[in-house]
Formats: C-alpha cells, structure tokens, sequence
C-alpha cells in the first residue's frame, strides 16, 4: 500500500488539518485527486482535478452524504483505470470501485460523511483527526488499487512530487510503493 499522510494533503486554508507548507485550497475529495494525479501522472491540471472533485467535498456540499474523501478515491480509480478506453473498461472499473468501497466501509463503518463524522459518544478521536485518517486510507486504498490494476505506473511515481508533500499521505503512498516492491 502507497504510505498516505494528510500532510500530503493540499488542504483549504480554514480546514483544520491546513499546515502543509503547499496550499492548493483543497478539500478530502480535492486533495486526493490531485495528489493521485500528480503522483501517478494522470494528466490534470490541478485546477482540473480540483475543479472535478469539488462537488464532492464535505459529504456533497456540507450535506454529509457520500464521504468526500471515498469519492475522491473512487474518480482517482476511475482516471487511472478508464483512461485508456471508458467504455470498455468500464466494467473492471466498476468492480474495482465496488471493492474499494467495500475496504473503506469495512474500515469505517459507513460511506456517508454524516455518519462517518458523527460525535461518538464513546469515541475520543475529534472528528477532523477522524477525517484526516479517513482521507489519508481512502487515498491509500485507491492507490493500492490503481497499483494492483495498472502495475506498469510504478515506474511512473513522481517521487519528488511526493518527497515535497510533509503528510500522512505521502507517509502512506511511501509505504504502499514499498509493498509493491517499489524502491524509495
């Protein structure tokens, strides 16, 4: 699995977890896609990556549905495995997104932001520290899957992309290039 740390994450400016010394603006869902895209050499401006992934932040617009950061995950998946023909790939595509949806509810419990970010009673882990692990494994878990679909990128890694980002996702991406025998 790639080592993730949500200081590789380009963060907004008022997100709580913003301390990285690069500042795209970005939300979950936002800086996945771009840092997927810059690691693995997708093709997107940032501002494209941003722009595609923006609907997705905060559950769909504060509204606490889908987890901006599992769907993230799953266009950064849907980029790198459809890319070179949607239409015909886009069964594996979709069995692929259906099995890193399944690890991340298995993980989390749940693929709604609403219930993902809830105050547990019991739970001592503040909810954007939650968050932060949730972006950084989601982003993980789509990198493992790209990797396992498309091996031939692990030549490709942008490291110095990736050793530029202080994070838990670049922490993640690190380790999940280790397991796939990549040298860092």
């Amino acid at each position: 699995m790639l080592e993730i740390s949500i200081c590789n994450l380009p963060l907004h400016s008022s997100h709580p977890l913003n301390g990285n010394k690069r500042n795209f603006l970005t939300y979950c869902s936002e800086a996945i896609l771009v840092v997927l895209n810059n690691v693995f050499g997708g093709g997107l401006k940032d501002f494209q990556a941003i722009a595609l992934a923006a609907p997705f932040a905060e559950g769909v617009d504060r509204n606490g549905c889908l987890c901006g950061a599992l769907a993230g995950a799953l266009l950064a998946v849907g980029l790198f495995l459809g890319s070179s023909n949607p239409v015909g790939n886009r069964k594996s595509v979709q069995v692929a997104s259906g099995m890193l949806m399944k690890r991340f509810k298995l993980r989390f419990g749940a693929s709604c932001c609403r219930i993902l970010s809830k105050k547990d009673q019991g739970n001592s882990v503040p909810v954007f520290d939650r968050c932060a692990q949730q972006t950084a494994e989601a982003a993980a878990m789509a990198a493992s899957t790209i990797l396992k679909h498309r091996p031939e990128l692990k030549k490709d890694v942008d490291f110095d992309y990736l050793n530029a980002r202080d994070s838990v996702v670049s922490g993640f991406f690190k380790n999940t290039l280790r397991r796939t025998g990549c040298r860092i």
